[in-house]
């Protein structure tokens, strides 16, 4: 008779979720000297992965990375569930919890198709879904035409092989985790601002959950859970939704953090940017939002809500 596992993480199925929920595993294991057996992966399909021909925006924003795996969380179905953390909504359920994020991989995004935002035809059509990304390029590149290009990495690349754009983006850190690093041209952070909470991975439980809330906690990375929880006060802050372009880089500095974020109107044409140091558990993320809707023209302020 077989033991059951000490641990059932949930995850979504596609081939990224799946090599994070692996990591998580091995993780966890290291940490507690268990055998592989000893946690069980649930994989859930998403709502997210079931509509590929839709902008998220159109069709339930976040949430649809989530919904299931918060269900199964609240039901004990699954005892902690894997997420990218940039998918994660920035209001969660309050009986749930981020009982760990693990350290960050590359925060960089990856262009494909061309060695840089400048070296893009004249005119090139880019594939991309995310309103960050889309209205970035559309500031740097007005020349340029966005079209929604969803699904998972290799359907991506897929696409773009088969021509039917010029050119997408990618995050290096999914890239890196699914041995395909090298792939496409890596997009300097001094010009190219990633989305908040890119490139981590969270994993979240009840948050009355005593027991699983103690194995988390010996594979959570403070750096890296620092400059989440910062990048997420941004967005909460500034009110943003799948709608609101946004780009932030948060880093830890000794005792400090560095921040800097940029809010884009959806079209590219409006940019507002502002940087700040700050200490850990200081307002700076909440200071930093309201300088830059302060500052951002009405284009801006249009897609972001202000405070939560």
């Amino acid at each position: 008779m077989t033991s059951s596992p000490q641990i059932r993480l949930g995850t979504r199925r596609s081939p990224l979720a799946m090599v994070q929920a692996e990591e998580t595993r091995a993780r966890l294991c290291a940490a507690h000297g268990w055998a592989k057996s000893e946690v069980e992966l649930v994989p859930v399909v998403a709502s997210g992965d079931k509509v590929q021909d839709r902008p998220l925006a159109e069709i339930g924003g976040k949430a649809l990375w989530t919904r299931e795996l918060d269900a199964w969380l609240v039901e004990g179905r699954i005892d902690a569930a894997v997420h990218s953390m940039k998918d994660v909504e920035t209001l969660r359920p309050a009986e749930l919890v981020i009982g760990a994020v693990l350290p960050r991989a590359d925060k960089r995004d990856v262009l494909l198709g061309a060695e840089s935002i400048a070296a893009l035809p004249d005119g090139a059509t880019v594939g991309t879904s995310a309103p960050r990304r889309a209205a970035q390029l559309l500031h740097a590149r007005p020349d340029c035409k966005v079209v929604s290009l969803r699904g998972n990495v290799a359907t991506r690349i897929s696409k773009l092989e088969a021509g039917e754009v010029d050119a997408t983006f990618l995050a290096a850190a999914g890239l890196e985790r699914l041995g395909q690093s090298g792939t496409g041209k890596l997009l300097a952070l001094d010009e190219w601002l990633p989305a908040p909470a890119q490139a981590a991975i969270g994993i979240e439980c009840r948050i009355d959950d005593a027991r699983v809330r103690d194995l988390l906690a010996g594979i959570d990375h403070a750096a890296s859970r620092t400059e989440i929880e910062a990048e997420r006060a941004l967005l909460a802050a500034l009110g943003g939704s799948c709608h609101s372009p946004v780009a932030v880089l948060c880093h830890v500095e000794g005792e400090w953090l560095a921040m800097t974020a940029a809010l884009f109107s959806p079209d590219g044409r409006e940019t507002v940017r502002a940087a700040i140091h700050f200490s850990a558990g200081e307002d700076g993320p909440a200071r930093l939002a309201a300088d830059l809707l302060a500052r951002a023209a009405p284009s801006i302020q249009a897609v972001f809500a202000g405070p939560e």
